[in-house]
């Protein structure tokens, strides 16, 4: 259409016109939500998610993320929710280095961050 979409500058930083998603579909500049109303077992296509639940917690699984993958868990309801490690895997709490299940107080957050597929390290708001 003759408007420039992409532009360069010297020191190679780039400066789009338009939105920038990945190959998903997802804006760059946001978060994608996923939400949940039951016990939740996360899976590989939660990384880069956050996941509000209402009622049943989730479950951290062995061998489902990768080295890097992020994943932020709200508890949306006024109600204590458990966040389980799974089976040969380890959550280790970054506050006291403690691992185990964990309990996301009432709209409480909590984030992971994968260090290899079998730990990760959690931290967050309301998390005992």
């Amino acid at each position: 259409s003759g408007s420039t979409a992409l532009t360069l500058d010297s020191s190679q930083n780039a400066t789009f016109a338009g939105k920038v998603i990945d190959s998903t579909g997802y804006s760059l500049r946001k978060i994608p939500r996923d939400a949940k109303t039951g016990s939740y077992t996360l899976q590989a296509t939660d990384g880069g998610k956050f996941i509000p639940n209402t009622t049943g917690g989730w479950t951290i699984p062995n061998s489902t993320m990768n080295i890097g993958d992020v994943v932020t868990l709200i508890n949306d309801s006024g109600s204590d929710q458990t966040i389980v490690q799974g089976t040969n895997h380890t959550i280790y709490n970054t506050a006291d280095g403690t691992t185990g299940n964990r309990t996301l107080a009432a709209r409480g957050m909590a984030t992971l961050i994968w260090l290899n597929n079998s730990v990760c390290y959690i931290s967050g708001a309301g998390l005992s």
